[in-house]
């Protein structure tokens, strides 16, 4: 069985400039976790594959395609690919979600 800690992930580079923990990438699928602080946001972008995020911690506003909507702890969003979509961290606290691409991504994102 293997297992992960985010606190013992390891945190990578990305586009966006925020902390981001790859937790699981197999060729069939890939779980990456993302901390927001207050303030931050990803940039507007394009994924070639479809994408689900969970809401772990925190208040953010998520916008998939010309829909904006503010969402919370417990909460599954999906995203089809293809269909630009962004986070922003407006609040006071720390937002923290998985992104889940499935199946993994093998060509690039584009930001928009």
């Amino acid at each position: 069985m293997k297992t992960v800690e985010v606190k013992s992930a390891q945190t990578g580079q990305n586009p966006h400039g925020v902390e981001s923990k790859s937790l699981y990438n197999t060729e069939h699928a890939t779980v990456t976790h993302l901390t927001l602080k207050p303030g931050e946001q990803l940039k507007r972008h394009i994924t070639p594959t479809d994408v689900f995020f969970y809401v772990l911690e925190g208040r953010g506003v998520v916008e998939v395609g010309e829909e904006q909507r503010e969402v919370g702890p417990d909460t599954l969003i999906e995203s089809l690919k293809g269909i630009p979509h962004c986070w922003y961290n407006k609040g006071s606290g720390v937002l923290r979600f998985l992104v889940c691409k499935v199946p993994r991504q093998t060509e690039p994102t584009k930001i928009i």
